[in-house]
């Protein structure tokens, strides 16, 4: 009877850590940059800018290191299903920078946003949608 009871106490403290592990790490990117964020300077002399509408969306993906590495990676996998696009990245291995999100913003990705991600990620899911705005993409993002 001492048995069955240390391990259910073993049992009662153990399973929360674990399924603490097993939970994915939640990330999102935010929908747009504000017009009112984006501000040109050195514009030409003579030339007024004037910005409208905001950056929407366009791309995320993990990259290795800060922005100023450049260190983007390559999906390991992709799948694509009804309008709907998935890559996934494998992140084993030395991350000696950190793994990064990257949120790309405008048609071709010309304003990003990142940030660090748990050095515990070890695999993440982009699932991509077709957004309402032209070049925007609406993304799903699921690492573990």
């Amino acid at each position: 009877m001492q048995y069955k009871r240390l391990l259910s106490g073993v049992a009662c403290c153990l399973f929360p850590v674990l399924a603490q592990a097993a939970m994915p790490v939640f990330y999102a990117c935010p929908e747009s940059v504000p017009a009112t964020s984006i501000s040109l300077t050195g514009v030409p002399a003579g030339w007024t800018p004037y910005i409208d509408s905001p950056l929407y969306l366009s791309a995320a993906a993990p990259i290795d290191g800060a922005p100023e590495r450049r260190g983007q990676l390559v999906p390991s996998g992709e799948r694509k299903k009804k309008g709907h696009t998935a890559l996934s990245y494998r992140l084993e291995g030395r991350y000696p920078d950190g793994k990064w999100l990257q949120c790309s913003y405008g048609a071709h990705g010309e304003v990003t946003l990142s940030r660090r991600m748990d050095d515990s990620v070890s695999l993440c899911e982009f699932t991509y949608r077709k957004g309402g705005k032209a070049g925007q993409n609406e993304i799903d993002i699921d690492c573990r």
